[in-house]
């Protein structure tokens, strides 16, 4: 037990067999580690515990509007601008000035919260490293504690990682990325963690022991007096930036810091977040440094929005690029209404990794991440995502030769043209063919990504592309809907439908396939039939 006297608290019984000490209602059901105690004492436990109990009511509040607006779509509603909230679309208003350490923005690297991946991050030349405790993540215990461990330790200076296999130590340079921390969304709940008898939720674990334990810090050594910085993922509504702002308020004033001091970036990886840019950069105006294209996972959401609308069935997931009108239409008024609010409007992922041994397939990877970038920043985004340290300089070189010195584009692209874009515009079904190979190819990166998942690695690299949750979810929601309503692949020109039989072969291929791909032995050891 560590120190329970001192407090003169004597903790309930299920906590001291945690080992941790805690404020009375909560329960560790996570094993004990010494460095994970240094995460979860009790002040920052507490402050935890005040953020859940003052918002647990707005949040349970939100899921539930968000079960609301599901039912309704199932019914055959579309998703739309909202009435209501017009006078905000058409209101002169702007977000706070952008904070001068992140003004420019124009290459981010992501990933997990991972020791050497943040090094690695950190050092990478890139502008931004948005430490992911989310789709990146395998939410296990071990990961989520080591990960506040090691952004600790980031925020520090301190972190270092030796690699016995390599015999190389790896250390952070004097100047590095900016830091940037996305937390789970709201609606995940953190099961190791139980308050008042009940899980905490993920997302206020993920923000509030990070910001409780590095605020001070990072102002100083990283913020030039803002901060921390952070993106926040998977909203569907106003509502939602709505308690985000108000937990920022909270925070800054339980700490005695500035208001406006935390600043954000919101992803737009929600089909009915798009109509709602607007009113969630006008919750956060106090608080926001922009919005970004969570491309991936707005695909899935396109899929899961309408499950009930058998007439929106997608093509194979590799058509359904940014040239489509709807993923272009949702980039352009994403732009246009960040740059009209003063604030950064963030570019897609470049999920490419190098591909070492083979010079020419690299070659040809890398000619997309740059004929991608390019329409990026041609658009007016201000910056670009890149899922792998070697794909900085490019990115970095194309955002260069068209801004040159600027910062950003916030105040020389305002995107006018983009004030006409319709929610027919936004909704447009995606064009292209369904075909076997898409739905081979569906099974074999869903079981592949499942299978290291289960074993504890959220960020995972198949068929030379960077792979997370996102990734996943398209595959699974795809082969559902195919199946679900027994589609033709109309671009193999056999007439061929899904169904559950055909399904069950290519499963069984594919894992045949996978055997083969991996070696038996990896294939023996790891969780590739749970994951199937």
């Amino acid at each position: 037990m560590i120190g329970l006297g001192s407090y003169g608290y004597t903790a309930p019984a299920s906590s001291k067999i945690s080992g941790y000490d805690v404020p009375e209602g909560v329960d560790i059901r996570g094993r004990f580690d010494e460095e994970f105690a240094k995460i979860l004492t009790k002040d920052a436990l507490q402050f935890v515990v005040d953020l859940q109990r003052e918002f647990r009511n707005h949040i349970k509040y939100a899921m539930e509007c968000r079960k609301e607006a599901k039912r309704r779509y199932n019914e055959g509603a579309l998703p739309g601008f909202d009435p209501a909230t017009r006078y905000i679309r058409e209101g002169q208003w702007t977000c706070a000035p952008v904070p001068p350490s992140v003004a420019d923005r124009r290459v981010e690297i992501t990933g997990p919260v991972e020791r050497k991946m943040i090094i690695n991050a950190l050092n990478s030349g890139a502008k931004v490293f948005m430490a992911d405790f989310e789709d990146a993540l395998s939410p296990s215990w071990e990961n989520l504690m080591r990960g506040q461990v090691n952004l600790k330790d980031a925020v520090n200076g301190t972190i270092s990682f030796t690699d016995n296999a390599r015999n190389r130590v790896y250390k952070l340079n004097d100047h590095t990325a900016k830091l940037f921390v996305r937390p789970r969304g709201w609606h995940l709940p953190e099961a190791h963690i139980l308050i008042d008898g009940e899980p905490a939720t993920g997302c206020l674990v993920d923000f509030g022991l990070y910001f409780y334990h590095n605020y001070a810090t990072f102002r100083k050594t990283q913020g030039q007096g803002f901060g921390p910085f952070f993106y926040l993922p998977k909203m569907e509504n106003s509502r939602e930036a709505k308690i985000w702002n108000s937990v920022f308020e909270r925070v800054e004033k339980m700490t005695g810091i500035e208001k406006g001091s935390i600043r954000a970036t919101v992803l737009i990886e929600t089909l009915p977040a798009v109509f709602q840019m607007d009113e969630i950069l006008h919750e956060l105006r106090d608080h926001s440094v922009g919005l970004n294209c969570g491309r991936w996972d707005y695909i899935f959401s396109y899929v899961k929005t309408f499950q009930g609308h058998p007439d929106r069935l997608l093509p194979d997931r590799v058509q359904v690029g940014m040239t489509q009108h709807f993923m272009k239409s949702y980039s352009d008024l994403l732009i246009r209404t960040c740059h009209r609010r003063g604030v950064h409007a963030m570019g897609g992922m470049a999920a490419q990794i190098p591909i070492r041994d083979d010079p020419t397939a690299n070659e040809a990877a890398f000619d997309l991440v740059r004929k991608d970038k390019l329409r990026e920043v041609k658009a007016g985004h201000d910056g670009t995502w890149a899922a792998h340290p070697g794909l900085i300089q490019a990115c970095m070189e194309v955002f260069t030769n068209t801004m040159g010195s600027s910062p950003n584009q916030i105040e020389t692209v305002k995107r006018d043209d983009a004030s006409n874009i319709t929610e027919d515009d936004l909704l447009q079904r995606p064009r292209g063919v369904r075909t076997m190979e898409g739905l081979c190819l569906n099974t074999r990166v869903g079981i592949q990504y499942l299978a290291a998942w289960l074993t504890g690695a959220g960020s995972v690299p198949l068929y030379n592309l960077m792979e997370d949750a996102a990734t996943a979810e398209i595959s699974r929601v795809q082969n559902w809907q195919w199946l679900k309503y027994g589609v033709e692949l109309d671009g193999d020109a056999l007439g061929v439908r899904v169904n559950r039989e055909l399904f069950g072969r290519v499963v069984d291929e594919e894992m045949a396939r996978i055997e083969l791909e991996v070696g038996k032995e990896k294939f023996k050891k790891g969780m590739y039939k749970e994951a199937c």
